[in-house]
C-alpha cells in the first residue's frame, strides 16, 4: 500500500513539474524579433491549455498540444521597441526589453568564435566605442547530440553591447552587426553558433547527411553512448598517462621544485634563437617538456610599476614565470600569448624571464614574427634573440584525441536544430579551414548544408559565406594548393546557390597564424554583401570575378565582370601561366578596362591562367574601385 502512495504521489510530483508554462531559451529578455515577416513564439504548457502572447497591445491565442508543445505565429511587426511580451499560460512570463529588428545567425568554426576580447590589440577604440543598446547578442552553448535534433539550448542569454560585454562577442558577427546598425537603423540581433576546429558536416542533419554516405554512418556509431564513453576514456588516459610522465621525467622540475626561480641559473644551458622552432636550429630532441630563461635588463623608472608580457604564440603549452612569479599559462598553441606582470615584481636592473613549454607534436616552440616584449611605460624591450633553453623531459608524440564533438551530425542536433522556429533575416558563416583535406566533397557539402537550413527554417534565407584568408608560408613558385581549391569550392557554391554572396578575405590573413586578428573588414565586407542582398542596396559589394578567358598571338586575356580594375601598389602580381604541359609559372599581367592580360616569355603557347592559387597567395593585389580584393581563381578544371 505504501509502495502505491509512493507511486501515486511522484506521479503527482511529475505532472505537477510538467505543467508550467515554459519558453526556450532563445525567446527571452533583451531578444530581438525578426521584423516584417511573419513570427513564431513557442514553448511548453499543460497540454489543452490556452496559451496568449501579448505584444505591443495586442494579443495573439493558441492552445498547447497533446505533446504539451504550443506554437502561436504573429503578422510582421514594424521595428521598434523596447517592449515587454506578455505570455500566458498555466502561468504568467513577462519578457522586458524587447526588440523588434533583423536577427542574423553566425556560425562556422574558430574564426567565427575568435573574440573581441582576443583581437582587442589592434581595436581598442571600437571596444571603448561600443555602447549600443540596440545590438543584442546571444551565445549558443557548445554542445553535440548524435540521437535525435535538440528542441531546446541548455543555456544562453541575450546580451546588449557594452565595453565589457562585447569582449566575448564574436568579432566578425560583432563589427558585421555594428556596421549594419549603423546602415539600417534598426536593431539587431545576433545568434553566435559556432565551434572550433569544426567541420561542415557536423552541421547537417541527419536527412542530408544521407547524400554522404560515410559522413551518415559515422554519425550512426556516435548514436550508441558507450562508444563515446569509451572512447572519452581512452583519451583521458592516454592524455593523463602522457602528463603525469612527462611530469616524472622532468629532471629540472623533479630536482628543483624552485625551477622558475631566479636561482636556477641558465648560463651554461646551451642557447637557441626565439622565435623559432628548436627542430630547426639543430636540437636533437622533438615532443616532450623544455625549459626556456632569458634575463633581460630593466630601467629604473620601470621599478615597481605594473608590466605587459608579450611572448607571441607557443606551440603548444606553457607556464611562464618573471623573477619567479609566475604571470600565466595557456593550454594550447593558439592563443596568443598577453600576460599582465603584476606592479613589484620587476626590478631595476636584471630580470629573468622563464617559460616551461610542454609541446605533445608536430614541431614545439616559438611561433615567428610575432610580438615577443615586455612594455613598461612608455618603453619596451625586445625579448626575442638568444635564449637559454634545457631538455626537461624527452617523449614519444601525444596521439591527437578523437574530438567527437567535430563527428557529423552532432552540432547540428545541438546548436542549430533549437535554432529553427526562430526567425532570422538570414546567416553568416566562416568555416572551411577543418575541410580542406577534401576540397572536392566540399563543393558538394557547403551548398547541401545550405539547403539543408533553409529547409529547416521553411524558406530561402540569405546565406553569406566568408572564404578562406591567406594562411601558412608563401610559396617560391606556382603549384598545387588544397587551400585554394576549397576556396574555389566557396566561389562556386556563392556563384551557383541562389540569394548567397562570397566575402573575399585573401587579403587579411597572417602568414603564421590561422586566427588573423584583421577582423573588423570581415565583419564590414559581410555587412556590405547584406545590404546588396538582403537590403537592395544598389552598391558594389564584392570584387572583380571572372568570367571568361580567350587566348590572342601567345597571351591570354581575361574577361571580369566589373569595369573598374585596379592594381594596389604597382603591377599586377600573384598571376601564373601555363601551357599543354601545366606546368605553371608566375606571368605579366596588364589591365586594360574590364580585361586583363597574361603572359610570360616561357609560355609561348599558353592554355591556362591560375590567379591567387596557393595557401597563402600574399602578393595579390587585384581589387576593384570599392577596394574590394578579386577571389582566387582558375581557368583551368585540371585536378590539382
Amino acid at each position: 500500500m505504501l509502495r502505491i502512495v509512493s507511486s501515486i504521489f511522484f506521479l503527482l510530483l511529475s505532472l505537477a513539474s510538467t505543467s508550467q508554462l515554459k519558453l526556450p531559451q532563445l525567446i527571452s529578455n533583451g531578444m530581438v524579433l525578426q521584423r516584417d515577416t511573419p513570427l513564431t513564439l513557442w514553448g511548453w504548457d499543460t497540454p489543452g491549455h490556452p496559451v496568449s502572447v501579448e505584444l505591443d497591445g495586442v494579443v495573439y491565442l493558441g492552445k498547447t498540444k497533446s505533446d504539451s508543445s504550443w506554437r502561436i505565429q504573429l503578422p510582421p511587426q514594424k521595428a521598434g521597441g523596447p517592449y515587454t511580451t506578455k505570455i500566458t499560460g498555466s502561468q504568467t512570463i513577462l519578457l522586458e526589453d524587447v526588440w523588434i529588428g533583423d536577427v542574423w545567425l553566425a556560425s562556422g568554426q574558430s574564426n567565427m568564435d575568435l573574440t573581441i576580447e582576443r583581437v582587442s590589440p589592434i581595436y581598442q577604440t571600437e571596444i571603448e566605442n561600443a555602447d549600443f543598446s540596440q545590438i543584442r547578442y546571444f551565445q549558443v552553448p557548445n554542445k553535440y547530440h548524435f540521437n535525435e535534433p535538440l528542441s531546446d539550448l541548455e543555456g544562453g542569454q541575450w546580451t546588449s553591447t557594452t565595453p565589457e560585454n562585447v569582449l566575448k562577442f564574436s568579432a566578425v558577427a560583432y563589427f558585421f552587426a555594428q556596421a549594419l546598425h549603423q546602415s539600417q537603423g534598426v536593431p539587431i540581433g545576433i545568434i553566435k553558433s559556432s565551434l572550433g576546429g569544426s567541420p561542415a558536416q557536423a552541421w547537417m542533419s541527419e536527412d542530408a547527411l544521407k547524400a554522404f554516405p560515410s559522413h551518415f554512418e559515422e554519425a550512426q556509431i556516435f548514436k550508441d553512448q558507450s562508444v563515446i564513453d569509451s572512447l572519452k576514456q581512452a583519451d583521458a588516459t592516454r592524455k593523463n598517462n602522457w602528463y603525469a610522465t612527462s611530469t616524472a621525467k622532468d629532471r629540472w622540475l623533479q630536482s628543483s621544485p624552485d625551477w622558475h626561480s631566479n636561482e636556477v641559473k641558465a648560463n651554461n644551458w646551451p642557447t637557441m634563437m626565439v622565435p623559432g622552432y628548436w627542430t630547426d636550429q639543430n636540437v636533437n630532441f622533438k615532443n616532450g617538456v623544455v625549459w626556456f630563461k632569458r634575463n633581460f635588463t630593466l630601467p629604473a623608472d620601470c621599478t615597481g610599476q605594473a608590466a605587459y608580457l608579450e611572448l607571441g604564440c607557443i606551440v603548444d603549452a606553457d607556464s611562464t614565470f618573471v623573477n619567479g612569479h609566475f604571470v600565466g599559462n595557456t593550454t594550447y598553441r593558439y592563443p596568443p600569448r598577453r600576460y599582465q606582470i603584476p606592479a613589484g615584481v620587476l626590478t631595476a636592473g636584471e630580470n629573468t624571464l622563464t617559460v616551461r613549454v610542454v609541446n605533445t607534436s608536430g614541431r614545439g616552440g616559438f611561433v615567428p614574427d610575432k610580438n615577443y616584449q615586455i612594455s613598461c611605460q612608455d618603453q619596451t624591450i625586445d625579448l626575442s634573440g638568444t635564449w637559454h633553453y634545457q631538455l626537461g623531459a624527452e617523449m614519444q608524440p601525444l596521439a591527437r584525441p578523437t574530438f567527437i564533438r567535430w563527428k557529423p551530425l552532432g552540432l547540428y542536433n545541438a546548436m542549430i536544430a533549437p535554432l529553427t522556429s526562430y526567425t532570422i533575416r538570414g546567416a553568416i558563416w566562416y568555416q572551411g579551414e577543418s575541410n580542406t583535406s577534401n576540397p572536392q566533397e566540399y563543393r558538394k557539402l557547403l551548398p547541401a548544408m545550405i539547403e539543408d537550413w533553409r529547409s529547416q527554417w521553411g524558406y530561402e534565407f540569405p546565406f553569406l559565406i566568408v572564404q578562406l584568408a591567406n594562411y601558412m608560408e608563401p610559396a617560391d613558385a606556382p603549384g598545387p594548393s588544397n587551400w585554394a581549391m576549397l576556396r574555389e569550392a566557396q566561389l562556386l557554391t556563392a556563384q551557383n546557390t541562389p540569394n548567397t554572396a562570397l566575402t573575399v578575405t585573401i587579403d587579411l590573413g597572417e602568414w603564421n597564424d590561422v586566427h588573423p586578428l584583421r577582423k573588423k573588414p570581415v565583419g564590414e565586407r559581410l555587412a556590405r554583401a547584406a545590404r546588396k542582398l538582403s537590403y537592395d542596396e544598389d552598391i558594389i559589394a564584392s570584387g572583380p570575378v571572372y568570367q571568361q578567358m580567350q587566348v590572342k598571338k601567345g597571351k591570354i586575356i581575361l574577361t571580369f565582370d566589373q569595369d573598374k580594375l585596379v592594381a594596389r601598389g604597382g603591377p599586377l602580381r600573384a598571376f601564373a601561366i601555363a601551357g599543354a604541359n601545366r606546368q605553371f609559372v608566375w606571368a605579366e599581367a596588364q589591365i586594360k578596362g574590364n580585361q586583363i592580360t597574361v603572359w610570360s616569355d616561357k609560355v609561348p603557347k599558353p592554355v591556362a591562367v591560375r590567379y591567387a592559387w596557393a595557401h597563402n597567395p600574399n602578393q595579390t593585389n587585384l581589387y576593384n574601385e570599392a577596394g574590394l580584393p578579386a577571389s582566387p581563381f582558375r581557368t583551368d578544371n585540371w585536378k590539382e
